[in-house]
């Protein structure tokens, strides 16, 4: 009876103290890897090497499509396409930027540059009439920038920032006034 408690105890004592842990499991976390394959991207556009940069940000969005991070993503595929020359492609990129996330103020810059690119400025200011989005404000001041019509871009410009002056992008929208105007009395147009 002895000898069966000690070999029980015995046991139980190789099993308490043996070490064992249960082995660790690796996840894959794609949107980490999506960071990673982005920032991939942006030493390939900083070595000025487009076409790996393109193939490294449709990994990143293909790994993590449609989160706020992701509107990144999307206009770093857009710049690369412009720089290649193909802004019909960079207008896609742009426009799904612009809709996982509207308070960026670049995005709007990189997509009025597209659409100069493309021809369709008449056209997109139009667009900006048909409904009351006040973002829409933004887009059209940028296309009056683009089309040489510095004093309405002001005026579009500034009424935006009048009637939202509490959102995160209002305050790129002033600085960007700003620079339109010290534009315009370096350049000698008067207001």
């Amino acid at each position: 009876m002895m000898k069966k408690t000690f070999i029980i105890t015995l046991l139980f004592c190789a099993v308490l103290f043996s070490g064992y842990k249960k082995p660790e499991t690796y996840v894959i976390d794609s949107e980490k890897n999506a960071a990673m394959h982005n920032n991939r991207g942006l030493m390939y556009m900083k070595d000025y090497w487009w076409y790996p940069a393109i193939q490294e940000f449709k990994i990143a969005i293909s790994l993590s499509p449609d989160v706020q991070a992701s509107s990144v993503y999307y206009n770093n595929l857009g710049e690369c396409y412009m720089k290649v020359g193909a802004a019909d492609l960079a207008q896609d990129c742009f426009e799904r930027a612009l809709g996982l996330y509207t308070l960026n103020f670049k995005y709007y810059q990189n997509l009025a540059d597209c659409y100069q690119a493309l021809g369709l400025v008449d056209a997109k200011i139009a667009q900006t009439y048909e409904n009351d989005n006040p973002l829409n404000m933004i887009m059209r001041g940028l296309l009056f920038e683009k089309k040489g019509q510095l004093r309405d871009a002001i005026v579009v410009l500034d009424e935006f920032t009048a009637k939202e002056p509490d959102l995160i992008i209002t305050a790129a929208v002033k600085d960007y006034i700003k620079k339109i105007v010290s534009d315009m009395y370096s350049k000698g147009a008067d207001l």
